[in-house]
């Protein structure tokens, strides 16, 4: 496979991640389209890491792929809990963070 085949649908995703957090005000999509673009830089890192044949962007990877696990846990844990005190799935209602 082609460095910049990978470039190319990295950036795919990037863009795909950044339309979905521009335009959608659904918490659900903001939170998956964080997760895309977590893992546009996870596939740029692989790529480049078999193309210089080394193992770092590997371990990169796995950093990135912690965080996001991390993020996974405790984002989807603030979701639920503000979805039961509002029932609201949108990003504009949610100003309790703010008090």
């Amino acid at each position: 496979m082609d460095v910049s085949l990978a470039i190319f649908f990295s950036l795919a995703l990037l863009v795909i991640g950044s339309i979905g957090i521009l335009l959608r005000r659904n918490v659900l999509i903001f939170f998956l389209s964080i997760e895309l673009i977590l893992n546009a830089s996870n596939l740029l890192f692989v790529a480049f890491a078999r193309y210089w044949g080394n193992f770092e962007g590997l371990i990169w990877v796995f950093f990135v792929l912690v965080v996001a696990a991390a993020e996974a846990a405790i984002g989807l844990a603030i979701i639920v809990n503000m979805f039961h005190t509002k029932a609201v799935a949108d990003v504009d209602q949610y100003n309790l963070l703010r008090e």
